[in-house]
């Protein structure tokens, strides 16, 4: 056909091929695109109410068509475990929620028979280069086979990935069939086992799951949970003092706030109250540059969806991938915080500039740049594709929800050319005239608002102080005492484990969001009003996975992995070899497993309430076995808050036991294990004293 294969360093335009070509989108909406950025005089073909499209220029006949997703899975024909044989078989063969694949399949596999080379066209991450690879290899052959990279579904971009069509990416591909692969054999080891376990000890079948991610995940979000139940309020007060000077007043701090005493509070009021006035002992004006933030990578736009809309990292990733398949806004699985030097700022805020919300904020960031546009740009890199930035499409029809995510990246597109804004701080320091106690207060102005302009979403309140000079005595007017107490740490929400993910290490922009999802699927995860919960299956799960294999919720393990897995897509190691590592550690975890089988399904089977032969916890509904006291560890954890709790009461406030535990037995803030103690075991004895 006159082709030749390129090497790594070279390019093929499309336009130079002959003979039929197969191009692969992932997504129906994206073959579109595709299609109408490589000809306005396309041809719509359909099979099974399926379109694909046809572009014919000279010797050349382009066939373009979609996946949907995936649509290769692996499976196993092997029962029991271990199991370390599979292959890929056809999504729908898998699963009854894949059926829908089998016209999109049957559609590619007969295009296939028809084309001499193919082009891999779906999303330029591991998932779309794993989905464009199965289709070319089980279908095609992966030695006529180019990849397209494109970073958005702009005509223009298209039309320029198309003219440098590369060598598939076997490095990336290699990643992602390794991870799909470790994934797999993790998961379906461990759940076989645990599930085997279950059912020796309660002869139940019932579906339980562990993976080489989500267990690590689960493990820290129920620890973090454990935490907040086994807490105990201590109170603590906070001293301020209002302060006049003339006919201007202010608000105080104690240096030293909180202070852990009642009595030392006390003390510092009557000090306050003797002396009458506070000295200005330092005062300072400081003017603040705050730059910028960076452009969107698909964390950070995930964390300010939540904090502002209260949006789940799913909610906001599914809709980022939405706007994306819409031309909207370029591709969103990146954590790239820097723009591609070659894009046309100008033209994208020209096109802006078309939507009434924007014309205003374009027109004043054009004038305050002089039209010299240069972005700031963040640390974070990525080697496939830049940051998030609004393509200049102009959006038809979005709900709120999508309008609220592109009105986000929008600002933040045009936050990243403006200036710095200017914060003016205040900051006074005053002491009593024996100089023992130190008072400070803070005041705030926004002298000049610059990119906050743009993105007010990070705008500081303003905070009043009056002008003073060192020295100055200031009049004592009130002295208050404020009794509070010490809180638990919040609820964790989504993205609070999101972020943690990230910082472990653990999963990828396309696959966290996912694996949070998944545990709400499973059971071990329920949304409260207040944030997040753990079940009664997630504690057990994890207890289970703590006592007999803490390999398997580790950190460090998982991590271990993933960098592996980054060892593959940058070509310096082999999958085969970092496959056969994960089958040895899994192997080593399931022989350790078998020694203490009957012990796990014992463990399992009181957690899920399907046992009832064994010395449980005194507390009622509690399905924990007896550990000392006739309390289960937890329980027993929280009894021993309680004791260690009273000592600091008594230090702080002096109270009796029994007004102490009657008074954390009501509070809000007492974790849940604290007051099940408190109800059912240490109250009962204290009515059975009187």
């Amino acid at each position: 056909m006159g082709f030749q294969w390129p090497s790594l360093d070279q390019y093929v335009n499309i336009w130079e091929l002959k003979g039929r070509v197969l191009v692969i989108a992932e997504k129906p909406k994206a073959a579109k695109k595709i299609a109408e950025a490589l000809s306005s005089g396309f041809l719509v073909r359909k099979y099974n109410g399926i379109p694909y499209y046809e572009i014919i220029r000279g010797g050349l006949q382009l066939i373009i068509a979609s996946a949907a997703g995936h649509l290769y899975e692996l499976h196993t024909s092997v029962d029991g475990y271990p199991v370390f044989e599979y292959s890929w078989v056809p999504a729908y063969v898998v699963s009854e929620e894949k059926k829908y694949t089998k016209s999109y399949l049957d559609l590619l596999s007969s295009l296939f028979k028809k084309c001499q080379y193919y082009v891999n066209a779906c999303d330029y991450d591991i998932e779309g280069s794993v989905i464009g690879y199965l289709l070319i290899k089980f279908h095609g052959d992966a030695g006529r086979a180019l990849r397209a990279k494109f970073s958005s579904l702009m005509p223009q971009e298209i039309m320029a990935s198309f003219s440098r069509l590369t060598p598939l990416d076997y490095n990336m591909i290699d990643a992602g069939l390794c991870r799909h692969e470790l994934d797999w054999i993790w998961g379906i080891n461990i759940s076989r086992a645990l599930m085997k376990a279950l059912y020796l000890s309660a002869r139940k079948k019932i579906t339980l799951s562990a993976g080489r991610v989500q267990t690590p995940t689960l493990k820290y979000i129920v620890d973090y949970e454990t935490e907040r139940r086994i807490f105990v309020p201590l109170p603590q007060y906070n001293v301020s003092v209002v302060l006049r000077k003339g006919d201007q007043s202010f608000l105080a701090e104690y240096s030293a706030n909180p202070v852990i005493s009642e009595s030392e509070a006390k003390s510092i009021k009557k000090s306050l109250e003797s002396a009458g006035y506070l000295v200005v002992k330092q005062y300072e004006v400081v003017s603040q540059s705050i730059s910028p933030p960076p452009p969107f990578n698909l964390g950070d736009l995930q964390e300010e969806a939540a904090r502002i809309y209260g949006f789940s990292p799913m909610k906001t990733q599914s809709i980022a991938e939405r706007l994306y398949l819409d031309a909207l806004i370029s591709y969103p699985r990146t954590n790239s915080q820097k723009l591609p030097p070659t894009l046309n700022y100008r033209e994208i805020l020209s096109k802006l500039a078309k939507i009434t919300t924007y014309s205003g904020l374009i027109s004043r960031l054009l004038s305050e740049t002089r039209g010299v546009l240069r972005p700031r740009e963040g640390e974070k890199e990525d080697p496939a594709h830049p940051a998030i930035y609004p393509t200049g499409v102009l959006p038809q029809r979005l709900t709120r929800d999508q309008t609220a995510i592109y009105d986000l990246i929008v600002r933040r597109f045009l936050a990243a050319f403006a200036s710095p804004a200017r914060v003016l701080h205040v900051k006074v320091m005053l002491v009593t005239p024996d100089g023992l106690f130190t008072f400070r207060s803070k005041g705030l102005t926004v002298e000049y608002l610059g990119w906050m302009v743009y993105y007010p979403f990070h705008k500081p309140s303003s905070k009043f102080l009056p002008a003073l000079r060192v020295g100055d005595r200031l009049e004592v007017k009130k002295v208050i005492i404020r009794e509070t107490y010490s809180k638990p740490a919040p609820r964790l929400k989504k993205i609070d484990i999101l972020r943690w993910m990230e910082g472990a290490g653990l999963g990828t922009e396309s696959t966290r969001a996912i694996i949070i999802e998944k545990l709400f699927e499973r059971g071990y995860l329920k949304t409260t009003k207040t944030g997040i919960d753990v079940s009664e299956l997630g504690v057990g799960v994890v207890e289970v996975i703590k006592k007999f294999f803490p390999d398997l919720a580790s950190v460090e393990l998982t991590r271990t992995f993933e960098v592996l897995m980054n060892d593959i897509m940058r070509g310096i190691r082999r999958r085969k070899e970092v496959l056969e590592e994960a089958k040895k550690v899994i192997k080593d975890l399931l022989s350790k497993f078998d020694s203490c089988i009957n012990d796990v399904g014992l463990l399992l089977a009181r957690k899920l309430s399907l046992i009832d032969n064994y010395e449980k916890c005194s507390i009622p509904g509690c399905r924990g076995e007896s550990y000392k006291l006739g309390l289960c560890k937890n329980h027993y954890l929280a009894y021993e808050a309680v004791l260690k709790g009273y000592e600091e009461w008594k230090a702080r406030k002096d109270v009796p036991f029994s007004d102490y535990v009657h008074k954390i037995a009501r509070m809000k803030s007492t974790g849940k294990y604290v007051k099940d103690v408190l109800q059912h075991y240490i109250l009962r004895k204290e009515v059975r004293k009187t």
